[in-house]
Parts: structure tokens; sequence; C-alpha cells
């Protein structure tokens, strides 16, 4: 019998409790595994080892890890050749358990196996031992297969030891009880860790799965609200890592761990959750006055029938001048109709073109809406009305876009619902910031955005960065309802021009630009119709 001296008992305990601490530190299954299997190893002076993991069906034991000192055997793991060993089933061909093999046996019976000499054994089938030790010029001897089971009693893997080792002699020697017992301690340890790392694991492929059946119900919502929910996470990441990679400026002394870049990322895929609240014929509004249906057709109707009555008077007084034996008249007045037809069709062409949202409407054009509201049409019951109703004709002048004042309110308002609904969350500490950095991109510099009115002191790198790339994403865009996506170049222009009014942060803004972020970000999303060659010199708000 193998008796430890305490000095070896203590080591032993002291490799127990760092390998625990690097369990709970260690979020990287593969290099938990390989720190598991190394620990064992060292521990009983073993030659070799290997680590299986149940397959995803619990249909076999897949290796995971095999090692061995004195043929220098390193497969699997972080840094070893791949694994190409076939797995041990389970079962057998008729569904029975597969008891035969010793790693087989161990996982289905949850007991240790220790063997001093397996070519002296025949309680299990050691012939793909020994064809192994043949093949390579190897001598097994003593083996230790313990099961990993967590504390549900659910099987996760098995690890086996191969060849104990004299640490005085380097003979090979059985292994003991002890060891037994020290490597049952730390299989069982190592179980609970895994679990524990693959529930959370679970449970953060859970939670961004969630993130991303919101943005599908935004999606099915507006396919176009869909894709800005997929791009300006991809923009802010490379902004972020711009900056992170910023050595000098600034932002030289910015930094993000991988915690940092999920809980940015989480706050890209979120930033417009709020959305899925938002009306459909708001989000959707590809003209001034669409509701359900476009309502410029109403309005074609209308000069139809302004058109109608027209000639219908015009008929009138053309018989009526006949019946009086003022014979030169029919004459002009077929004049004055066809110049009042020309007016309607070049004030209805007018307002179809009026309609479609741009960036800017003149006050000229406002007015010329305003004095066409004013005609006056027969409506189906007899009464006479207004070309257009006080709702149309304030749609029709909108200045910007497509949306009046009212809708505008209903579309902001989704940033409100998206703090709402990201600050009701029990956030964990590594993802606290989320509602910040979410909640912030319609946020300016000089604390006139919203909602909250902050300044560029009260905001967060993060935020500051999703609002750049919010703007730029919206500003390139081609699939939107209501604009056709703008080239790079004109793109940066007006993006400079809101750095130039405090609207954006100058120092991002800057290495938006130097890094050419902008560029990174066309070549994977943009049309290449819209990549054009861009003067970095006349770019408003940035210093070559």
């Amino acid at each position: 019998m193998n008796v430890l001296h305490p000095s070896e008992v203590s080591q032993r305990l002291d490799q127990l409790t760092e390998l625990s601490v690097a369990l709970s530190n260690n979020r990287d299954v593969a290099h938990l595994l390989e720190r598991i299997l190394r620990t064992a190893r060292n521990m009983t002076h073993a030659d070799g080892g290997t680590l299986y993991r149940t397959s995803a069906d619990h249909g076999s034991l897949c290796f995971s890890i095999a090692i061995n000192d004195t043929l220098g055997m390193n497969l699997g793991g972080t840094f070893g050749q791949p694994v190409n060993i076939p797995g041990i089933p389970l079962h057998d061909a008729e569904g029975k358990p597969n008891l035969g093999a010793v790693a087989a046996y161990a996982a289905h019976t949850g007991k240790s196996v220790n063997i001093r000499n397996v070519y002296e054994t025949e309680l299990f089938n050691f012939s793909g031992m020994r064809q192994f030790d043949e093949k390579y010029g190897y001598r097994s001897q003593s083996l230790l297969t313990v099961p990993m089971k967590d504390h549900e009693g659910e099987l996760i893997g098995v690890l086996q030891l191969i060849n104990a080792k004299d640490p005085h002699t380097g003979g090979v020697r059985p292994f003991s009880d002890t060891d037994q017992r020290f490597i049952e301690a730390l299989a069982s340890q190592a179980a609970i860790a895994i679990t524990n790392r693959q529930l959370i694991e679970r449970l953060e492929s859970l939670f961004e799965s969630f993130v991303k059946l919101i943005n599908i119900g935004i999606d099915e919502k507006s396919p176009h609200t869909g894709r800005h929910c997929e791009h300006v996470p991809e923009l802010t990441m490379m902004l972020a890592e711009a900056a992170h990679g910023s050595d000098s400026g600034p932002l030289a002394d910015f930094s993000m761990s991988e915690r940092d870049r999920r809980e940015l990322w989480l706050a890209g895929l979120l930033h417009d959750c709020g959305k899925i609240t938002t009306p459909v014929h708001v989000v959707e509004k590809a003209t001034k006055l669409q509701t359900l249906y476009d309502r410029i057709q109403t309005i074609d109707t209308r000069f139809e029938v302004l058109k109608r009555d027209a000639r219908i008077r015009a008929l009138e007084e053309k018989c009526a001048a006949l019946e009086q034996g003022r014979a030169a008249e029919p004459a002009a007045i077929e004049a004055r109709l066809q110049e009042n037809l020309v007016r309607l069709d070049a004030d209805r062409d007018f307002l179809r073109r009026a309609n479609i949202g741009g960036e800017f409407m003149r006050p000229e054009d406002q007015e010329r809406v305003g004095r066409i509201a004013q005609y006056r049409w027969t409506g189906p019951d007899g009464r006479e009305l207004p070309l257009l109703d006080a709702e149309e004709e304030g749609n029709l002048k909108i200045r910007a876009g497509t949306l009046n004042d009212a809708e505008r309110e209903i579309i902001n308002n989704h940033i409100v619902v998206t703090i709402r609904m990201l600050e009701s969350l029990p956030w964990p500490r590594h993802l606290e910031n989320v509602p910040e950095y979410a909640g912030g991109h319609h946020e300016r510099m000089d604390g006139k955005g919203y909602p909250k009115g902050l300044t560029r002191a009260q905001m967060s790198l993060q935020a500051r960065m999703m609002a750049i790339a919010d703007i730029f994403e919206a500003l390139t865009a081609k699939d939107r309802p209501y604009k056709k996506g703008k080239t790079l170049s004109e793109s940066l222009q007006i993006l400079g021009g809101f750095c130039q009014r405090n609207h954006i942060d100058p120092d991002l803004f800057d290495v938006f630009v130097r890094k050419q972020v902008y560029l990174q970000y066309a070549r994977k999303f943009m049309d290449p119709a819209q990549i054009d060659e861009v003067d970095l010199n006349a770019i408003p708000g940035y210093v070559p």
C-alpha cells in the first residue's frame, strides 16, 4: 500500500485548492478540461491521461484530451493536435449498456475502477489498449478510471489515468487508494465546475436568443428596422475596437476586456428594443400621407372630380353661349378649360412630389400646399369641401422626412420604452451598464438630445459610440421606406456637420474617420454603388 508523506498530502490539498480557484475563474471549458487532466496527472505522477466527454446525444464517450509524456502525445485541449480517436459507445447494437469498456463501465455504474495491471485482468476488454501498446511500443500497466458526475448525478465525462510512477525511482506503480480518493474528489469538483460553466453559457445563450427574438419581432413589424438592429451593434463594435487600439490622443487610455465587449454588443442589439411597441404604420411610413394605405390616391380622385366638374361647367357654358347666339365664346371657354386642367394636373403632380419625404421642404412649397388645400370640391354627399382637410395639409407640409409632430413623438418614445424595458431587468454586475449604453444613443453632446437631455460629460464613452453608429447606419441605409441610402462621402459630410454642431463626440468622430471605421463598415454592409471616393480634407469637423 502506498502511504503518502504528510508533505505530499499537503501538496495535493494545495493542488486541489488551486484547481478550485482556477475552475471558478476560468470561463473557457476547453481550458477547464485541460487544467483538470493535468492536475490529476501531476497529483498521481501518472505518465498519461485521457479525458472523455459525453456526446451531445449521450450515446458515447468522446475523446476530449489525451496526454502521454513517454510518447510525447498531446491531443486535444488548448494547444494539442486534433483528436482523431473514435469515441466509445455507451450501448451495444441491441441497446444494452456497454460494460466491456472500462470507461463505459465507470460511466454506467458511477463507480471508479482501479486496476493494478491491465495485462493481468479479464474484467474488461483491453484489446484496444494492447493494440495501442503494440503500435507505439508502449507498456500500459496501472489504470485508474473515475466517472465525473455533477451534484445531480448527471454524467459529465470520465477521467482516466495510466501508469502511476514512483516519484523517486520513476518505476510504474499501481494507483493507491489515496490516489483514487483524491482523484474522485477532483473529478467531483471538476464536474460541478464544468456544469456551472455550461449552465452559465446556456443562460447567456438563452438571453442572447431572447434578445434576437425581440429583434425578430421588430423585423417582422419592419424589415428596415430589423436590419438597423443588426447593423448598429456591428458598427458600434468596429468603432469601439478602433478606440481600443488607439495609442495616442484623448482615447489612448480606453481599453476593453472580453466582458466589456459582450456588454457593449448586447447593448447594441437592444438599443431599439422599445420599437417593438411602435405602431407599424408609423415605423413603415414611407410617404407623408401614408397610414394603412397612401392617401395620395384619395387626393388624386378629388382632382379627377375637380377636372370632371370643370369640364361639365365648360360644356354648360358653351351650350348657353350657342343658345344665346354667342358663337365666338366656346373657343375662349375651351382655352380657359385647358388652362385650368393643366394647372390642376400640375398641382396634382406637385402634391405627389410633396408626399415623398425629403431632407428639406422649401417654405414656398409649403405655402403652395396651403393654397392648393383651399380648392373646393363637391363630395359624394353633395357638400362642398376644401380639397385637403387640416390633417392632410399638415402632413404634406412636413419639412423633413415623412413623420408629423405626433408621429415623431411616437417614434421618439421608443427610446423611453427601451430604457424602461432594460431598467426593469435584474442585470448581473458585468452587464449592469447595458441600459445606459443602449439608452443614450439619441442624446447629444450639447445636452439637446432626448430623452434625458444628457451632456457629453454625463454619458459613457460607449453610449457616445452608439450615437455615432446609429446616425451613420441611418444615413447609409438604402432600405428605408422614406429615403435612399446616401453615398459614403455624403454621409461623412453630414456626420461631420453633426460633429461641428456639438451633436456627436468629436474624439470618437476623429477615430471614426482616422481609423477608417466608415470604410470597414461600408465594405461589409453598404452597396458598392454607394462607396465613392472620400476627400478627407472636405469632411467638416475633421483635421487630417
